[in-house]
């Protein structure tokens, strides 16, 4: 019989570490909120499509947990990164890549680890995510400075294996005899999990091309743009890139109306005058921008600060005047 690893012995640092982190957990809760606020607004303002973005502050018996781990002589103050954690969750494994990217250029990467890729390396299949710590710029001059946060990016499926291997290893009891055959079955299920993230990444560059969308019965009291509609449309326009996520379709034809554009012909005849070629160059995009990232630069480009200063526009001036920057250079605005 296998003996138990020795828990580490309480002492009296050990002790004074947890109490300490009680002490500024509850500070840390607002802090967690506004990570995931600041890098929900970074992917939205990048084009990317994603699932969601959520966060938790470590509880204190997680925390004091992780102590009872710990080497003695090592500092948890240094050592436990994830206290303000934000998990990033994606559709498809190409778009875990484009989160990383954006965290990459708008936060300061402290560490990244693709543990998906150190397991392959090793030759085996099993969890796969992307932990990436991040903290802000020194001259931003927010509540975050001085503040870290630990950003696990994953897909959905990725992220339904991690989870339900977290709540069979950690919350049950498994006999010592079926335990390699439960080894077996979760390698398994990682390895037709990451099959499956690949067909459906294949599944979606074919739709990208071909999808087409059946016209719900319009609804005659709404003068927007319909959504589903507006998407095929879009699609269509540029054909090259991403879809994006399923309710900025929507809020992006409220944009449209309170600048009193309501049908796809009125939008079609506006974007012939667009170039283009010259928005993509002056913008410089790093990332899969998604189709409403795409007209939304196209609508920044005509109306200029007339657009910056719509209603639905309200929560990211800052962010559209700092596209308009590099967007003013020789292109007229319709005022």
């Amino acid at each position: 019989m296998s003996r138990k690893p020795r828990r580490r012995r309480a002492t009296s640092a050990a002790a004074a570490a947890v109490q300490q982190y009680a002490d500024v957990q509850p500070s840390l809760v607002p802090i967690t909120e506004r990570y995931v606020d600041l890098i929900t607004t970074q992917l939205d303002d990048a084009g990317i499509n994603y699932l969601s973005v959520t966060g938790r502050t470590k509880s204190v018996a997680s925390y004091a947990a992780k102590v009872e781990r710990l080497a003695e002589g090592v500092d948890p103050a240094t050592e436990i990164t994830d206290v303000v954690g934000v998990r990033v969750i994606t559709y498809v494994h190409a778009d875990v890549a484009a989160v990383a990217d954006v965290l990459g250029d708008e936060l300061v990467i402290l560490d990244d680890r693709d543990l998906g890729q150190e397991t392959a390396s090793e030759g085996r299949f099993g969890y796969s995510s992307r932990h990436v710590l991040v903290t802000v710029r020194d001259d931003d001059a927010s509540e975050l400075l001085g503040h870290n946060a630990s950003v696990q990016i994953r897909t959905v499926l990725q992220h339904a294996w991690a989870e339900f291997e977290h709540d069979i290893r950690y919350k049950g009891k498994i006999p010592e005899e079926h335990a390699p055959d439960l080894d077996r079955r979760f390698t398994l299920a990682a390895g037709l999990l990451e099959l499956a993230d690949k067909e459906f990444s294949r599944i979606r560059d074919v739709l990208r091309a071909t999808v087409t969308e059946e016209r719900d019965e319009a609804d005659e009291e709404d003068p927007r743009i319909d959504a589903k509609e507006l998407a095929t449309f879009l699609n269509t326009q540029y054909a090259d890139v991403g879809w994006s996520r399923g309710d900025h379709y929507a809020w992006v034809s409220g944009l449209l109306l309170e600048l009193g554009i309501t049908s796809l012909d009125e939008l079609a005849g506006l974007l012939t005058s667009i170039d283009t070629d010259s928005i993509d160059a002056r913008m410089g995009y790093k990332y899969p921008a998604g189709a409403v990232r795409r007209l939304d630069d196209a609508l920044l480009a005509v109306f200029g600060s007339r657009y910056v200063g719509l209603h639905g526009n309200a929560h990211r001036t800052d962010l559209l005047r700092a596209r308009l920057d590099k967007l003013r250079a020789d292109l007229p605005e319709h005022e």
